[in-house]
């Protein structure tokens, strides 16, 4: 069954970003082996992003002057970026514009990624919005031996310990990588009235 992972890497005060959208505190680790994203992203079958992330990939890999690198990254898998914006896309490049609420794709987004999994890649609000739903299964956290004053937070919801079971620790040099499995919202009609307030705020 497919299965919905919001996999990132934090701060260890739990941003995702500065308050200049910069990720220099993660690229500045010293000496830092991280885990095996490749291996990772061979289970993917779907990769949905914010625009945040999405236009922060462009800029950081170049990829609309080398979009050759697109498919070495991302192959012919289809990425959804969330955003009311009109953006570039790299050429070649499988990328389906959303704008609207998690709510209204969800099944458009399992279906694409067929009998693999949907790799929420970030920002933090839109696996939020994964998470109201019910929609998100596992969370993975590579918390790097840093911290910022402000920015982008990891996860902006208040989810208690009932719904997040730690299944793993691992180091990885100088980070920690923490995955949780993550439990259903409370009572059979949680996903459906959170859905319904997701889509009258049209978010």
């Amino acid at each position: 069954m497919t299965r919905t992972v919001f996999y990132t890497a934090s701060t260890l005060n739990g941003y995702l970003a500065d308050e200049g959208h910069s990720l220099d505190w993660l690229f500045a680790v010293p000496g830092a082996e991280g885990p095996d994203i490749a291996a990772f992203m061979d289970t993917m079958g779907v990769f949905v992003e914010g625009s945040s992330t999405y236009e922060w990939v462009l800029r950081h890999e170049n990829l609309l002057a080398e979009p050759a690198k697109w498919q070495q990254f991302y192959g012919n898998k289809p990425t959804y970026v969330f955003t009311s914006r009109t953006l570039p896309v790299p050429e070649g490049a499988d990328v389906r514009f959303v704008n609207g609420p998690v709510a209204d794709v969800l099944a458009e987004i399992r279906a694409a990624a067929g009998e693999l999994d949907v790799w929420v890649v970030g920002g933090g609000e839109l696996a939020g919005q994964f998470l109201d739903l019910g929609a998100l299964d596992e969370l993975v956290v590579t918390f790097a031996p840093a911290t910022v004053a402000g920015g982008a937070p990891l996860l902006p919801r208040t989810v208690g310990a009932d719904r997040l079971t730690l299944r793993s620790a691992e180091q990885h040099g100088q980070f920690a990588m923490l995955t949780y499995d993550v439990g259903p919202v409370a009572g059979a009609a949680g996903a459906d009235s959170a859905g319904a307030r997701l889509g009258n705020a049209g978010q």
